[in-house]
């Protein structure tokens, strides 16, 4: 990695320790148990709950570009403890970033230290990129109160996490009559659908959410009426850079494990790393995700930066570092043979875990679509 600062080679080490001695030996197990709360708590206190809220309440108050590195090394270890990470900072930013002080003094702390964990609802049943198409309603009950009706599709921690942080309309139709509403579990007429059996992330419980005339106060909305959707926007650039650094940390682990595996693997009275064919391909493996950590970085400084095309940077990375991440990861399969497709070599779980990264926070389609309009714009 290239000229990172004395504090991020620290954040770097800290996290690579934590993710090779207490994710990677577990990673596979947390598959069939699911997300271990006292491992959240644990990076809770190596201050990766909070990774970029402010000081006074916890927070680590690092950049998007310390976040990357964060969440890189996380995934060597457990993409789906990762990404699931990567959800509940976005939760607590999101509170840190546009709630009043009452609010972030109320729900911070304990966010910060994961015993309260967040789960973010946007995405609908019926609205997939298309977000501003949202159909979950918050309607006044008096001064005191919202009622809330409709569900959420695709909510990572659905029924696991504590806070629910909600994106419903609460005005007209469109972008501008989205408002944020924090949603506490064990609120009367807040359930859960079944776990989805999914093909990767098994370790992170998935489910639709619903909302069936659920009460909460208006003190936890988040900002003024209306503003819901902007705040979700602000949010997806650094979402996207998570999603992509996940992906990155993944097929690292991937490409290590297939360098392991040749070395010991042989075929034809040699180890299989002497054939040509198998150093060009991790030659190629190599370099590709350099390639992708170099744009990945370049993205996550310029969105520190605030600079004009930072917009396009994330989507740039974001596609660009999923979609090699994963190829990079099918090639460690196919170096292990046969191997590869058993689940006790675990490339499988990494490529299972990985398709998804193509999917979220906006499909690689969609971020061609952001590119190409920010391209244009200029």
């Amino acid at each position: 990695m290239a000229h990172l600062s004395e504090d991020q080679q620290l954040i770097v080490d800290t996290a690579r320790a934590y993710a090779q001695e207490k994710l990677r030996p577990n990673a596979a197990r947390w598959e069939e148990e699911g997300l271990d709360r006292d491992v959240l708590k644990e990076l809770a206190g190596l201050g990766f709950a909070g990774i970029y809220v402010r000081e006074d309440v916890g927070g680590s108050a690092l950049s998007r570009h310390d976040a990357t590195l964060v969440f890189e090394e996380l995934s060597r270890g457990c993409i789906s403890t990762a990404a699931f990470l990567t959800i509940h900072n976005m939760c607590s930013w999101m509170i840190d970033a546009f709630a009043d002080e009452e609010q972030r003094q109320k729900w911070l702390p304990k966010l910060t230290t994961m015993e309260t964990i967040a789960s973010y609802c946007l995405t609908e049943p019926g609205s997939g990129s298309d977000a501003a198409a949202l159909r979950t309603t918050a309607k006044p009950d008096g001064n005191s109160q919202y009622v809330i009706n409709g569900s959420k599709a695709f909510i990572s921690g659905a029924g696991f996490s504590d806070l629910y942080v909600l994106m419903c309309r609460t005005g007209d139709a469109g972008p501008k009559g989205i408002s944020t509403v924090l949603v506490e579990n064990g609120t009367p007429g807040l359930s859960f659908g079944k776990n989805e059996n999914k093909m990767g992330w098994r370790a992170q419980p998935t489910a639709i959410v619903n909302f069936e005339n659920c009460k909460v106060p208006v003190e936890n909305r988040i900002g003024p009426e209306g503003e819901g959707f902007k705040y979700a926007m602000r949010g997806l650039d650094g979402g996207r850079l998570n999603v992509a650094a996940c992906a990155l940390g993944g097929a690292q682990d991937a490409l290590d494990r297939a360098t392991q595996y040749v070395q010991e693997r042989k075929q034809f009275g040699k180890a299989i790393v002497e054939f040509q064919n198998t150093q060009f391909t991790l030659a190629d493996m190599a370099t590709d995700l350099a390639a992708a950590r170099a744009l990945l970085h370049q993205a996550a400084q310029k969105l520190d930066a605030k600079a004009p095309d930072a917009t396009k940077f994330c989507a740039m990375a974001k596609r660009f570092v999923t979609d090699t991440a994963f190829k990079v990861a099918d090639q460690a399969l196919q170096l292990h043979g046969g191997y590869g497709y058993l689940a006790d070599y675990e490339v499988e779980r990494i490529v299972r875990d990985l398709r998804v990264h193509r999917i979220l926070e906006g499909t690689n389609e969609i971020m061609r679509v952001i590119i190409a309009r920010e391209m244009l714009k200029a």
